[in-house]
C-alpha cells in the first residue's frame, strides 16, 4: 500500500508541476514559459508547496490508520490546493469519513472508546479526543474514567476551571482517580494552583468532594 501511494503523490506533484513536455522544448513557442521555468514558478508558491506537504501528511495518516489527523489535512488540501490535488484529497477525504464513522460503531465497551480517545490525546488532537470523550459520557454519565480524561484534555488546553470540574467529578465517582492525578504529568500545569492541590490533599476532616467551587 506504502509503495502505492507513494507513487501516486509523485504522479500528482509532477503532472502539477508540468514536468510533461519537457523532451518537446524545443517544438514550443519562445513567448511561453518552459516546463522548467512553470516548475520553478510553482516550487517558489508557498501556497502550493503547503498544499503538496498536507496532501502527503494526509497519505501517511491514513496508512497509519490516524483518520481524524488524515481528514485535517485532507480538508485543508480541498480549501486553498489546487485543483487537482484538491479533487484527489475529495476522495480520500470520503474514505477517512467512512472509516472514522465505521471506528465509531465498532466500540464494543465504552472501555475500549476509551482506548481510543486516549490515543488521540497522546498525538495531540485534542479537540478529536474531546468529542469522543463526550461521546462516552452521553451514554454513560457516571463514566469516571470519562471525566478524568475531560480533565487531562482541559488541562493541556489551557482550560484549567473545567479541568477542575471534571477532575472534581471524576474523583467523586471513583476516589481512587485522585490517587492516580497526584502522579500523573499531564496536570503539571495546574500543580501550582491550590484548589488543585486541595483536591488531591484534602484535609482528613474534609468532606468528599460533592460539586466543584470556584
Amino acid at each position: 500500500m506504502k509503495k502505492r501511494v507513494a507513487a501516486s503523490v509523485k504522479r500528482s506533484a509532477a503532472k502539477l508541476l508540468g514536468t510533461k513536455g519537457v523532451r518537446n522544448k524545443k517544438k514550443m513557442s519562445a513567448k511561453k514559459p518552459t516546463p522548467l521555468q512553470a516548475k520553478a514558478v510553482l516550487k517558489d508558491d508557498p501556497g502550493f508547496a503547503q498544499a503538496v506537504q498536507n496532501y502527503e501528511a494526509g497519505l501517511k495518516a491514513m496508512q497509519e490508520r490516524k483518520f481524524e489527523r488524515a481528514k485535517g489535512m485532507f480538508e485543508k488540501v480541498i480549501s486553498g490546493g489546487p485543483r487537482e490535488l484538491a479533487d484527489r484529497a475529495r476522495i480520500y477525504l470520503s474514505t477517512c469519513n467512512q472509516q472514522l464513522n465505521e471506528g465509531a460503531a465498532t466500540f464494543k465497551t465504552h472501555e475500549e472508546h476509551f482506548d481510543y480517545a486516549v490515543s488521540l490525546l497522546n498525538s495531540g488532537q485534542y479537540d478529536q479526543a474531546r468529542t469522543h470523550l463526550e461521546k462516552i459520557l452521553k451514554q454513560d454519565a457516571k463514566a469516571d474514567f470519562a471525566f478524568y480524561g475531560m480533565a487531562v484534555v482541559d488541562c493541556l488546553t489551557g482550560q484549567v476551571e473545567s479541568s477542575l470540574k471534571n477532575l472534581n467529578e471524576a474523583i467523586r465517582l471513583n476516589p481512587h482517580n485522585r490517587f492516580q492525578a497526584r502522579n500523573d504529568s499531564d496536570f503539571q500545569n495546574m500543580a501550582d494552583d491550590p484548589r488543585f492541590t486541595e483536591l488531591l490533599y484534602p484535609e482528613p476532616s474534609d468532606p468528599p468532594p460533592s460539586s466543584f467551587r470556584k
